[in-house]
């Protein structure tokens, strides 16, 4: 498979921003900070065709490499919009997608899916090869069947080629972990797990990755929206004590014309135990303010009063996927 191809230096001014971390023993690179593919899709709100493809564009000039989708965003729309914007530039990214979830009810983590997913977003997404395969929220099936027949599958479609490394993604903490121990995957996936409202990923997953030399990817640092001024989308699942403690906060950092957001990327973006954080973007504007958060100098003092005033709420979880995998 052809070698990533390095970004050009005189793409933009954010490209010294930038770091890159190894995702656990694999050859991969991938920025600090990645390209969440969700919002192209709608997930978050309508979004525009062609001012997500400039959103990619100008993520990748900046040093953004790492780019992750899924067919469940937006019924394949996510794929299928990020397909089109890196053409001509898919030997300057690290692009992974998933597999196993297709809607909010709809799960089918069988082998025979699994490769004609797989082949449907190669072809959405105008490629030959990915460079990550993940198995879409676990936590939706039996572990057994992940472990018997969907790893199995997805490293048979590895040896083709077809993906150069694999792993798992979920919310559940748990689950990922149990499953790590028994199977050998190269990456793990989680979200809403550690920014400013929860860190236990640090405590229960991060240890046992480490030990077995997994890579980990740490998604939904603003939790799905909710550390933001714009507010989470009606469908988000955190309980009322944590949207009344976030509310707190905003209002806080409101009086002090402070941005909530950029203190929440920050503190992920300093975490260094995990390989990447993807971001949730479609827009250039996003893209930019995402950089100037990692551009940002940390402030201890207002990150301290800040956690302080979302205690009430810290490590709160909600249900995911089946009452076993709790």
């Amino acid at each position: 498979m052809p070698e990533l191809k390095p970004v050009p230096r005189q793409a933009e001014s954010h490209l010294s921003l930038m770091h890159y971390r190894r995702l656990g023993q694999t050859e991969l690179r991938i920025s600090v900070m990645g390209f969440g593919a969700s919002p192209l899709g709608g997930v978050f709100g309508s979004s525009d065709a062609g001012e997500g493809a400039k959103a990619v564009h100008f993520a990748i000039d900046a040093g953004v490499n790492f780019f992750d989708v899924s067919p469940y965003y937006g019924h394949t729309l996510a794929e299928d919009r990020l397909g089109q914007a890196l053409k001509g530039r898919r030997d300057r990214v690290i692009l992974s997608t998933k597999c196993g979830r297709y809607g909010v009810d709809q799960f089918d983590y069988s082998s025979q899916r699994v490769r004609t997913s797989v082949e449907e977003s190669l072809k959405r997404l105008r490629t030959d090869h990915l460079d990550l395969l993940l198995i879409h929220d676990v936590e939706f099936s039996d572990t057994e069947q992940i472990i018997d027949e969907t790893l199995p599958a997805i490293r048979r479609i590895q040896e083709e080629g077809k993906t150069r490394y694999i792993g798992i993604s979920g919310y559940p903490l748990r689950v990922l972990k149990d499953i790590a121990k028994k199977a050998r995957v190269d990456a793990v996936l989680s979200y809403c797990r550690y920014n400013l409202l929860i860190d236990d990923m640090d405590t229960v997953l991060v240890p046992t990755a480490e030990e077995l030399g997994i890579g980990v990817i740490n998604a939904s640092p603003l939790h799905m929206g909710l550390l933001t001024e714009q507010g989470a989308p009606d469908w988000h699942p955190a309980p009322t004590e944590v949207r009344a403690a976030v509310k707190a906060a905003l209002a806080f950092c409101r009086e002090r014309d402070i941005d909530l957001s950029e203190l929440a990327l920050r503190f992920c973006f300093d975490y260094p135990r995990v390989t990447s954080t993807l971001v949730g973007m479609s827009t250039t504007e996003e893209v930019r303010r995402n950089l100037s958060a990692l551009g940002a100098a940390a402030d201890p003092e207002l990150l301290r009063e800040v956690k302080a005033i979302l205690a009430p709420a810290a490590n709160v979880v909600w249900s995911s996927g089946r009452p076993e995998n709790q």
